[in-house]
């Protein structure tokens, strides 16, 4: 980095000297800024109508002049903070104001994006001199939610500014925050912290609190914690940061003092809003898309289940492979190529289309494989019977209580993502009078839940795992009852079945958790949808509905 950058185009050779001279002069460690430097930082200022900042570290050494305009000044990349600098980055920034004007929305957001020491604004006169001095340093986690205090002005005289002891300041600044960390440790969560935000767009904004829900419910499923939650309402999404750049800084700024890791956002971001909101921050950028991916990552046991999720993870990532810096733009031609070759970007998205077609082949051998064997089941004239609906309504639950089996059950999301079959006996259910007195069996499916706007990449690498629903004779909708938002999620699952081709299907509503519900209220929501009441964890419940089965099939 130079030593001095900016504006500085059309300075005068003279003038950039002048510049280059603010770099010899050292402050008093314990001083913020001395008086002979703050007058000579307005005099450049002063000279070439512009403002002047300089980044002090904390032995009193000027690091870097920063030229602006006459309204701010822009830092240049510093990197990310030093190891053992704790929170702050052990760099001070004092700048002119031309016109006197208080400390800006500007000046803090930097103090705090950046981890300044502390940030400082030299009032200037009309004839160029020094007047007051305006500082802000940052503040730890607090009650009220501050992110930065603002100190009271001080004259820009010797006397008046050899009163404010930086070093203690600092001292006792790092402690607090020292302080705030112990007790942090005391409550250790080793999961990752997030913020979520989640932006409603137009008619979208009546179902914001349930979105928002739902997503807390996913970061719980993969293991995040949730530290805070920004909803924003707009008609149409920006489509450089999905949202305002000003709220974006606000939450950059908000994750910064809850000390998060990572912004979630909902709905799916663009390449262009994924690329420019990670531009403005450190933290990791994911949106609700690859939160459902990384679940199924997590989540996925067998052969076939890893081979979809990385298959579509892959889809998903590949549109996205951008160059992060000046390294991923060198050439990689061999010896004796012709050409330059190709960039590591190059060659990591083709890496990626060559994985792609290679999992989508194996994916296809597989699904040959299951039609094979559901070639079988349909030879011995077994009807089959598929468990479709919402992920976590209790569909794997219900499996294993109608057939005494041991299908993995946890209160998550995205529990199962392969499909399992047990048999299921049904008394009295055949037709001819000697089956009709040992009853008959049938297969009972459980398949992967559906959520709703589930990732394309998603569905298109479960579609041959969905097959299994396609030869079904009867299908199976269960629903949480007991869920605020289950009329959306019913929406959300009929949606899917349609785009698979579905809806002629016979199917049957079935509403679980009924149990958690008032009597009256359950009664109704039974009426106006035509359903069978279950609780999955109650065998007694699931009479009607193994005997409607049976008629059915």
């Amino acid at each position: 980095m130079e030593l001095v950058s900016g504006n500085t185009q059309g300075l005068k050779p003279s003038q950039k000297k002048l510049l280059e001279r603010i770099l010899r002069r050292r402050v008093a460690p314990s001083q913020i800024v001395s008086s002979e430097l703050a007058g000579f930082l307005c005099e450049c200022s002063h000279e070439i109508e512009r403002q002047v900042g300089v980044l002090i570290d904390r032995r009193g050494n000027p690091e870097h002049v920063i030229v602006g305009d006459a309204h701010q000044i822009e830092i240049p990349d510093l990197g990310r903070v030093r190891a053992g600098m704790g929170r702050f980055r052990g760099l001070r920034l004092v700048h002119t104001h031309l016109r006197g004007e208080p400390l800006t929305r500007d000046d803090l957001v930097d103090l705090a994006k950046l981890r300044f020491d502390l940030v400082a604004a030299l009032g200037m006169r009309s004839d160029g001199s020094p007047g007051q001095l305006l500082c802000a340093h940052l503040l730890p986690a607090n009650e009220k939610g501050d992110l930065w205090r603002e100190l009271p002005a001080l004259p820009a005289t010797s006397a008046a500014l050899d009163g404010l002891d930086f070093l203690e300041l600092m001292r006792a600044l790092e402690e607090e925050f020292a302080r705030v960390a112990r007790a942090a440790r005391i409550a250790h969560d080793p999961r990752t912290r997030a913020v979520l935000v989640h932006v409603a767009i137009g008619r979208g904004a009546s179902d914001a609190d349930a979105r928002v829900a739902e997503l807390k419910e996913l970061c719980r499923t993969a293991g995040v914690r949730v530290m805070d939650t920004v909803v924003q309402r707009r008609p149409a999404p920006d489509p450089r940061f999905l949202l305002g750049k000003g709220k974006l800084q606000e939450i950059v700024l908000k994750a910064m003092q809850v000390d998060a890791e990572m912004l979630i956002f909902d709905p799916e971001l663009s390449t262009t809003q994924s690329r420019s909101i990670s531009d403005e921050t450190e933290l990791k950028v994911i949106d609700r898309t690859m939160l459902i991916l990384d679940i199924f990552a997590q989540h996925a046991t067998t052969r076939d289940g890893k081979l979809q999720v990385e298959l579509a993870q892959l889809k998903y990532t590949l549109p996205r492979l951008v160059e992060k810096n000046t390294m991923m733009s060198r050439l990689t031609g061999g010896i004796g190529g012709r050409g330059p070759g190709e960039t590591k970007l190059e060659i990591s998205r083709r890496r990626a289309r060559e994985k792609i077609s290679i999992y989508e082949k194996q994916i296809e051998q597989l699904g040959k494989r299951r039609g094979q064997r559901r070639s079988l089941r349909t030879s011995r004239a077994l009807p089959v019977v598929a468990i479709v609906g919402y992920t976590n309504a209790g569909k794997s639950t219900l499996l294993n209580t109608l057939t005494r089996g041991d299908v993995r059950t946890e209160n998550l999301l995205f529990a199962t993502l392969d499909p399992t079959s047990r048999r299921l006996h049904i008394p009295g259910a055949a037709t001819d009078a000697d089956e009709g007195a040992r009853g008959r069996e049938v297969i009972l499916t459980d398949t992967v839940g559906f959520i709703r706007d589930l990732p394309e990449d998603l569905v298109n690498a479960f579609r041959a795992t969905l097959e299994e629903l396609g030869d079904a004779d009867l299908l199976l909708h269960v629903v949480d009852a007991a869920d605020p938002a289950h009329e959306a999620h019913i929406a959300a699952v009929e949606r899917i079945l349609d785009e698979l081709e579905l809806h002629d299907k016979p199917r049957l509503l079935v509403f679980n958790k009924c149990d958690r519900l008032p009597a009256d209220e359950a009664r109704q929501r039974l009426q106006s949808r035509d359903a069978f009441a279950v609780s999955a964890l109650d065998v007694a419940t699931t009479g009607p509905l193994v005997e409607r089965v049976g008629q059915l099939v």
